[in-house]
């Protein structure tokens, strides 16, 4: 589904699920975006049906979930492996979260919880293992995410 096929209400909608997708019903999604609920619901199923909408993650405190180490792992994997590679990641303890970079090197970035220094080691044997070049390990202190703004943050009334 290409942006050309989002109207302002899709936008709407999207922009509004990225800001708290667990705690808005589709009627306050439609009354912000001016349609009903039961269109709200089933644009949310158009969306799902196209591709747009795959999911919805909690964003989870790892550090008070009592996993104090957030490490990002910028690798490196052979190109034609990339993909694969990216998805076998994702099997090691820990893993939470595998980025595919469209790059020659550092190509993969890899996220994991870990509650030692020894657990986070063993990531980094995990991915060796499967052939993937770990070229830095980085201490992640925190992570801010917001609604993308082309996603009808202005047709949405407040």
């Amino acid at each position: 589904m290409s942006h050309d096929t989002l109207d302002e209400v899709d936008r709407g909608i999207l922009h509004l699920l990225q800001q708290d997708a667990r705690n808005v019903t589709t009627t306050e999604i439609g009354d912000a975006v001016g349609v009903s609920a039961s269109t709200v619901g089933n644009r949310l199923r158009e969306l799902r049906e196209k591709g747009v909408i795959d999911g919805y993650y909690p964003q989870i405190d790892y550090h008070d979930a009592g996993f104090p180490l957030r490490v990002l792992f910028i690798c490196t994997a052979p190109i034609p492996d990339r993909e694969d590679l990216a998805e076998r990641a994702l099997d090691a303890p820990g893993v939470v979260t595998v980025r595919e970079i469209m790059a020659g090197v550092e190509n993969l970035h890899v996220e994991a919880v870990a509650t030692t220094r020894d657990d986070v080691a063993d990531v980094a044997r995990k991915l060796d293992e499967l052939g993937v070049e770990v070229v830095e390990e980085v201490l992640v202190k925190n992570e801010h995410v917001q609604p993308f703004d082309h996603f009808g943050g202005d047709t949405v009334s407040e």
